[in-house]
């Protein structure tokens, strides 16, 4: 193509970018005006209006069939609407995130955030353990470095910006306020992540997404490619690993799960099997998927 020609293009698509972000700020914007709840339940019931009529469902509807073969044209159909429920009622949960959690493990009534494994939280915090925290794309995610931070642990999370670039500069502002510290997915990111290691912190990062120079291994019994990073950081750190997510409760309300730490599977040199350790990943993801398949982001291309 001729430079002309591409600098043509670049324009196009960055005048493209900066209209949607000024759109997605807009409706930010009126999303504040509004009481949260409010808010928050006008943007779920968009996106189970919305989202099945973008092209994207096409996508949505084609990670369920390789998901869940077992299940009916009109069982699939139904998950893919709940789960446009979730994607949009997260975008407006942006703008209410530090707000959303309330929890007081010293009152008696029940607020919108209930934590199992706090005890898992403490422990930690109290014997100031550096350890390695994963969690997926399932229902808020955003809220487990704030749960965390909120029991006085202080995690670096590798994030995944937006393409995006006007939102993607907005939402890595809008995260470093009650987020702990972040480090942008992106070369020299594994370096970040190791320094934090090699001072005594901790780190978290999602374990879902696809990557192209990643390790095979299954997902739904389909190929995959999986990011092999975390094992790797454990092998060479020596850290636990702790599963972590979020789930959706009826009401509007949320359950942060902590588990403890899982065991990586070890090869014959008593060293952390980087492959078995990342298909271990995948199958726990694959449990929580499952086990609420409307509370997943669908709309990304895992698989292919």
């Amino acid at each position: 193509m001729q430079p002309r020609l591409l600098r043509f293009w670049k324009s196009v698509a960055r005048l493209q970018y900066w209209l949607v972000a000024q759109l997605t700020f807009l409706l930010l914007g009126l999303a504040r005006l509004l009481p949260a709840k409010i808010a928050m339940e006008t943007a779920a019931t968009l996106g189970q209006l919305l989202g099945p009529l973008s092209s994207r469902n096409t996508l949505v509807l084609d990670n369920l069939r390789l998901a869940f073969p077992e299940k009916s044209e009109a069982e699939r159909e139904a998950i893919a609407k709940r789960a446009w429920r979730n994607m949009f009622r997260l975008g407006a949960e942006y703008v209410y995130l530090e707000k959303l959690f309330d929890f007081d493990p010293g009152s008696d009534e029940p607020g919108m955030i209930e934590v199992q494994g706090s005890e898992i939280f403490e422990r930690l915090r109290d014997e100031k353990t550096s350890c390695i925290f994963f969690t997926a794309h399932t229902g808020n995610f955003e809220l487990l470095p704030v749960g965390a931070a909120a029991f006085g642990l202080e995690i670096t999370a590798l994030f995944r910006p937006p393409n995006n670039p006007y939102i993607a500069r907005r939402l890595l502002a809008a995260r470093r306020t009650s987020m702990g510290h972040l480090v942008p997915s992106k070369a020299g990111a594994a370096w970040g992540l190791a320094s934090v290691l090699n001072q005594g912190g901790s780190v978290g990062m999602l374990v879902d997404q696809k990557f192209r120079r990643g390790i095979d291994g299954t997902f739904f019994g389909h190929p995959v490619k999986t990011n092999p990073l975390l094992p790797k950081l454990a092998r060479q750190y020596d850290r636990p690993v702790y599963p972590a997510r979020c789930i959706r409760l009826p009401k509007g309300r949320f359950r942060i799960e902590l588990e403890e730490a899982v065991e990586l599977p070890r090869n014959a040199q008593g060293e952390i099997d980087v492959p078995a350790s990342t298909q271990l990943l995948n199958d726990i993801v694959e449990r929580w998927v499952r086990e609420y398949p409307d509370q997943w982001l669908w709309a990304h291309r895992r698989w292919a």
